[in-house]
């Protein structure tokens, strides 16, 4: 569904904080703005205010992920309808400026801007995007990447839903991680098996010294 489109909002919001790493980017109006992409309209509404608000708004987000990530659906649900219901949308036919053959528009579902503030705006978009994600691909969808410490944000839209990280460079972190776990794990059975090779050696001499009928 195109309006599952609107998802890629919130987990924008979402990732501009690392708890994990203490690290967060939105804390200026300049951060808030460039969520908006190309939205420079909507953009351009942002106040200093609006930083507040929209830290308010990923933590609730960020809560969604985190229901759907630990197996608990109800909870995201009910978490991603509080939002729906504070931050309600407003949709609109729209065709924009593309033709079909014909020379008509592509008439096509649109969330238009809310026109408060810019985090009931952008909130809406979010909530609403994610919200279409989630009843059309399923709640096991909704992901936190599992590369320690990124927990950033991700959709899964793989064909066999086998996606656990959040980025191609958190994938190969975590397999290098894994490999050199592995091969940690093998030099410390080899050494360990060394060592009880080693001191099973004294052991059977000295049996068969006390075993030597003539006392040698």
């Amino acid at each position: 569904m195109e309006l599952a489109y609107y998802s890629d909002y919130a987990v924008r919001l979402v990732n501009t904080e690392e708890p994990a790493r203490g690290k967060d980017v939105l804390t200026s109006i300049e951060a808030v703005r460039s969520l908006f992409g190309a939205n420079q309209s909507a953009a351009r509404r942002a106040t200093e205010a609006d930083v507040t608000r929209f830290r308010s708004v990923r933590a609730r987000l960020r809560a969604v992920f985190e229901a759907a990530d630990g197996g608990d659906e109800t909870l995201a649900v009910d978490l991603l309808n509080s939002l729906l219901l504070e931050f309600p949308v407003s949709p609109q036919i729209s065709g924009h400026d593309f033709r079909d053959d014909d020379g008509r528009p592509l008439w096509h579902m649109h969330l238009a801007d809310h026109p408060s503030n810019a985090t009931a705006g952008f909130a809406a978009i979010a909530a609403m995007g994610l919200a279409f994600h989630l009843t059309e691909y399923g709640v096991d969808r909704l992901g936190l990447c599992e590369a320690p410490p990124c927990r950033n944000a991700y959709l899964d839209t793989s064909t066999n839903r086998s996606r656990r990280y959040c980025s191609d460079r958190c994938a190969t972190r975590a397999n290098v991680a894994a490999y050199r776990a592995r091969k940690r794990l093998e030099a410390d059975r080899a050494e360990s098996t060394g060592r009880a090779a080693d001191s099973a050696q004294p052991t059977t001499a000295g049996t068969e010294r006390r075993s030597d009928p003539r006392g040698r």
